[in-house]
């Protein structure tokens, strides 16, 4: 728990660094111009897709008839646009994960590289490639997790719970090679990761729980409908500097525990 907060609170100074602050922008502006685009040309196409949807199902009818029973009528017309958010936020927050572990996470390893570990040996375990493979075949385990749990979503407390456990589960397997990628062989990675798995993964999910507020902000959004882009473009970049924070983090808990790997292995046996 010590080294789990000692990591911590070194991430959080170093995230207001100006250089990982220029982090969080450089995915943001990607990720903004990428599904801006996208929903300019998508989004009412997507909208009447979901309003027809929820028109034809027995789901939709009883939502319907649970709004007009309370009367909150209006909400209607409200409902497809939040399912059309709701669906997109997970995929907006892994476009921005895959853009953080392939262009951001680099810089920061070699940010704590040069002002933190420099006396570290670098022994290259792991390559850009490999970090690139790693992140697409995790994350498309991760959603197909997510599209499988879905219908468990509508029942409390799961629907708390599910997100921010495969958003940890997603983080923590993708950070974890890429913050050790430079420094660790493959062997001291994968020792690693078995020996620290507990709070690696809780470090995971502590990201993931604080990736729910861009979330709240999205759904806020829908009674917002006229600041929606800008609500939009704020909660990506929020995104952002949580990854960020996120990718520090992890960069300090995993080289730290890296050098104390080796410490331990140079003393001497008695």
């Amino acid at each position: 728990m010590t080294d789990f907060l000692r990591s911590f609170g070194k991430a959080a100074a170093s995230a207001l660094h100006p250089r990982m602050l220029w982090l969080t922008f450089m995915p943001f502006f990607v990720a903004t111009a990428g599904w801006g685009l996208f929903f300019w040309f998508m989004w009412q196409p997507l909208v009447d897709s979901a309003r027809g949807w929820l028109a034809a199902s027995w789901f939709g009818q009883s939502l319907y008839h649970a709004f007009d029973w309370i009367g909150l009528t209006s909400l209607h017309a409200a409902l497809a646009p939040f399912i059309i958010v709701a669906l997109s936020v997970p995929l907006i927050a892994t476009t921005v994960l895959l853009l953080i572990a392939t262009i951001s996470m680099p810089m920061v390893v070699r940010y704590l590289s040069a002002r933190r570990f420099a006396g570290l040996e670098q022994r290259r375990g792991g390559t850009w490639f490999g970090s690139l493979v790693h992140t697409l075949v995790t994350t498309l385990v991760c959603i197909v997790l997510f599209v499988l749990t879905v219908p468990l979503w509508l029942f409390p407390p799961l629907f708390a719970v599910i997100p921010p456990l495969l958003w940890g589960w997603l983080t923590y397997r993708v950070m974890t090679y890429d913050a050790l990628a430079l420094h660790a062989s493959s062997e001291e990675r994968r020792a690693l990761i078995r020996r620290h798995r507990g709070p690696l993964f809780a470090i995971g999910i502590a990201t993931g729980l604080m990736g729910t507020v861009p979330t709240l902000i999205w759904a806020w959004s829908i009674w917002l409908v006229v600041l929606f882009p800008v609500i939009a473009a704020a909660t990506i970049w929020i995104y952002a500097f949580i990854l960020v924070f996120s990718a520090l983090w992890f960069g300090h808990y995993c080289l730290d525990a890296l050098q104390r790997l080796r410490a331990n292995e140079a003393l001497p046996s008695t």
